[in-house]
């Protein structure tokens, strides 16, 4: 190394300090720029994947009750750790599904007043038991910039998901 001229031993010496602390600093800015919205990104795929959860264990307790004919209850327990829905039928747990502990969930009906509920029930006859449209409205604990979503059942069993509701 020490035989080579002394305007090549300077040209590759590296970088030099405060060219690492620009480089360091403009990194830091555009992190500080992304991280919002990146946990805004993956609050909303909480609330989504939730959502489908959700929309899963309505259609399965539907399919359920039609081929059991028999009326099968999904409950949502939001004491239990994990929170979870839980298909049942005459007492009997048929499935269990877990949510994401930083969602909450607010099941109510459509009706005036809105009622809170815990309990869906499919019948048989494809119908749900009550007389309004009822509604899982998922939101994101950890973040108020999520979109929020519903999962609704009207009086016929049909099931929807859309980017609706408050948190």
């Amino acid at each position: 190394m020490n035989s080579l001229p002394t305007s090549l031993r300077t040209a590759n010496s590296g970088f030099t300090l405060i060219e690492l602390m620009v480089t360091i600093a403009v990194l830091a800015i555009i992190v500080s720029i992304a991280a919002p919205s990146i946990s805004t990104q993956l609050a909303n795929q909480r609330v989504k994947s939730t959502a489908s959860i959700i929309e899963s264990a309505l259609k399965e307790a539907k399919a359920e009750s039609i081929i059991r004919r028999q009326n099968i209850n999904v409950i949502y327990n939001s004491v239990s750790d994990p929170k979870t829905i839980v298909l049942q039928s005459s007492s009997v747990a048929l499935f269990t599904y877990n949510i994401n502990d930083q969602n909450t969930v607010a099941i109510t009906t459509m009706g005036t007043p809105p009622i809170a509920l815990t309990t869906v029930t499919f019948q048989p006859n494809k119908l749900i038991a009550g007389d309004d449209e009822i509604s899982y409205s998922i939101c994101d604990s950890s973040s108020s910039n999520e979109t929020p979503r519903q999962v609704r059942i009207n009086k016929i069993a049909n099931i929807n998901t859309i980017n609706a509701g408050s948190c």
